[in-house]
């Protein structure tokens, strides 16, 4: 789940990265697009990680916090020489080429800190009544208007939603991709946006933010009952394979979390040797269980294609 939200938040971005290419870049394959672009999505599974993982250390969601996952989201390959984890210093713009034709202009930088001040503030208020998927909608809001950095607001911005989710104990895990929906209505989100700065039509983005979650949360909850089920017929069936099976089954499960498997990698993480690990394969192959993508005799890649296109859907980049 946290790959599928930083595959979306990224390819609202304009970022051409399948789920696909992400998992063949973990597992040291060549993906099919730009290697950029997937470095992208990857730093942005890295930030999530990192974040999540101050929080359940018991630090706090705050402006040091923001700056380190920030560092994280940008280090290497596109925006390394935008400040990673820096506040901006200098006036930035939404859309148009400069501020005197922008969408757009977030405060100038003298006045950033004033308005990041108030942002943490809110991010920490314990007394106001409002719900945390109120609380979350907002912040994004103000987040994206202060627009602190010099690059990756937009993703570090839907980031800090699942980071309040998780923090205020709504989500005890990041399995809410609200990306989703932001990406299928990406004019609207937009449009939101911009409105709540000129018009204050808060109550429309709220709205809006609600519907989304409502609409994420039934695809969420739909796509694991599917892979619960998948998972539980393809157990079945291997458990029919006789004395092979109590090996396959582990290699089952080490697909549920690469579904690109190499006999290598799975060899050293299993503690199985290669020969019995290909062996396993093929018998996984033979089943439909899993599928060999690269034609090759040597250095093979199987794919659980089945589970693969369930968590895929709605990962297509835009314009594809």
């Amino acid at each position: 789940y946290v790959r599928k939200e930083a595959l979306l938040s990224s390819q609202i971005e304009g970022t051409q990265s399948s789920l696909s290419d992400l998992l063949l870049y973990e597992n040291k394959e060549t993906p099919g697009v730009p290697l950029a672009d997937v470095e992208e999505v990857s730093n942005y599974v890295a930030a999530m990680n990192h974040g999540l993982k101050r929080i359940r250390e018991g630090f706090p969601l705050s402006l040091r916090l923001l700056r380190e996952i920030h560092g994280v989201l940008l280090r290497g390959g596109r925006g390394a020489d935008k400040e990673p984890g820096e506040f901006r210093r200098t006036q930035n713009w939404v859309g148009g080429t400069r501020p005197g034709n922008a969408e757009f202009v977030p405060p100038p930088p003298e006045r950033l800190m004033e308005c990041l001040d108030a942002f943490e503030k809110f991010l920490h208020d314990r007394k106001a009544p409002l719900p945390i998927l109120v609380r979350a909608a907002l912040a994004h809001v103000q987040f994206e208007s202060i627009h602190p950095f010099l690059d990756g607001n937009g993703r570090l911005g839907r980031l800090l939603i699942t980071l309040m989710l998780c923090a205020n104990g709504a989500l005890s895990e990041p399995i809410l991709y609200l990306s989703l929906y932001f990406k299928t209505h990406r004019q609207r989100y937009y449009d939101h946006l911009q409105r709540v700065r000129t018009k204050g039509t808060w109550e429309d983005w709220l709205n809006f933010f609600l519907a989304g979650v409502e609409e994420t949360s039934k695809q969420a909850s739909a796509a694991a009952n599917r892979i619960v089920e998948l998972f539980k017929k393809d157990r079945a069936r291997i458990a029919e394979l006789g004395r092979p099976a109590a090996t396959a089954l582990r290699v089952h499960e080490y697909l549920q979390s690469k579904p690109y498997l190499s006999i290598p990698a799975a060899a050293k993480a299993l503690n199985l040797s290669k020969p019995t690990v290909k062996a396993t394969m093929d018998h996984l192959a033979k089943l439909k269980i899993a599928r060999e993508t690269t034609g090759r005799q040597r250095g093979r890649v199987f794919v659980y294609s089945r589970y693969l296109e369930i968590l895929s859907e709605g990962t297509e980049p835009i314009g594809t």
